[in-house]
């Protein structure tokens, strides 16, 4: 594989793909850093838009850095270019979380770079979704997404879809009455007619989506304090169709590793047409994290609940500009 020169265009273009990853509460905590002569580009993740509370171990950082990664990979292959991953570098350095070098393969990645249409259109949603069911053949190629990054999505049946949904609901029980976690949320949260607040980071209240009508919504209310006004009420599936993406250990490695397949599952997700959704509710408390695993599954430790379905797509959010997350050296 022959290498590629990183000019500063090419880079550029790379990360504006990168960054339209999900990351929790649209922070974005990821920066790269250019080193041309060097022929690498390194992400770093940012502490300082981490959740000291909700996510006290940086694990849903690293998710967010892993689905940015995944980005860069696919916009690699989108132009032709192998992106090569080296990661966690430097175990000294807990924030230096992977090293990427691009060259030119022999034979391009065309699963990958499939995908590419899917990272400027894949945006969560909010809103109710239908009770059409998924067909089994688009859940296996989700399977095979997660699988291809070295995870597992597990589909849960019946009773631990209800056990999963009795999570999300204590987790909402928790988040009233811890002030902490509240303030997390609110200072990531942009309420006001148009979402005021900085234009290009966490989540504008048209993102928000309907209230719910009962207590059956799995979708996060980022409005519990009703500050917007005119949010109409809307009743949500009955029957929401659930998957769960897990590894068998519980490292920093495992981490990137889940926030790759996560950023995977849902641009396959949304090339096969689907809506998403991510719910970190019930993962974000240890004490309810251990209950969303199936017992009878090899995954141990569960990293993102998914919430798939047919129903509006979601608008996107707002991206700090590549300026602000991208230097080089």
């Amino acid at each position: 594989m022959s290498t590629t020169a990183l000019t500063r265009p090419l880079v550029t273009s790379l990360i504006e793909d990168a960054v339209t990853a999900p990351s929790m509460h649209n922070a974005q905590p990821w920066k790269f850093l250019c080193r041309t002569g060097a022929g690498v580009i390194e992400l770093h993740g940012d502490p300082l838009r981490g959740m000291p509370h909700q996510d006290p171990d940086h694990r849903a950082l690293h998710l967010g850095c892993g689905a940015a990664l995944f980005g860069l990979r696919v916009a690699a292959a989108h132009r032709g270019l192998h992106a090569e991953v080296r990661p966690l570098p430097e175990p000294a350095d807990p924030w230096y979380l992977a090293d990427v070098r691009l060259g030119r393969p022999e034979d391009a990645d065309a699963a990958l770079a499939a995908l590419y249409p899917a990272l400027a259109r894949r945006h969560t949603s909010r809103f109710p979704f239908t009770e059409e069911r998924i067909p089994s053949e688009v859940v296996d190629g989700l399977r095979a997404a997660a699988f291809l990054e070295g995870c597992r999505l597990v589909v849960p049946g019946e009773w631990h879809t209800d056990t999963v949904m009795s999570l999300v609901h204590a987790s909402e029980l928790f988040e009233a009455a811890d002030e902490a976690v509240r303030a997390e949320i609110a200072a990531w949260t942009r309420t006001g007619a148009a979402g005021e607040g900085p234009g290009t980071e966490g989540i504008p209240s048209y993102a928000f989506g309907p209230r719910q009508y009962d207590v059956t919504s799995p979708a996060r209310d980022f409005d519990a304090t009703r500050h917007v006004s005119g949010r109409v009420a809307a009743r949500f599936e009955k029957r929401p169709q659930l998957a769960l993406l897990g590894t068998a250990d519980d490292t920093p490695q495992q981490w990137l590793e889940a926030g790759q397949a996560m950023q995977r599952v849902l641009l396959q997700a949304t090339l096969d047409g689907l809506a998403t959704s991510l719910m970190s509710q019930p993962l974000e408390w240890p004490e309810l994290r251990s209950d969303a695993r199936d017992p009878g599954s090899t995954v141990s430790f569960v990293h993102m609940v998914f919430r798939l379905g047919y129903g509006p797509q979601g608008r996107a959010t707002p991206r700090r500009p590549v300026s602000e997350v991208l230097s080089f050296e």
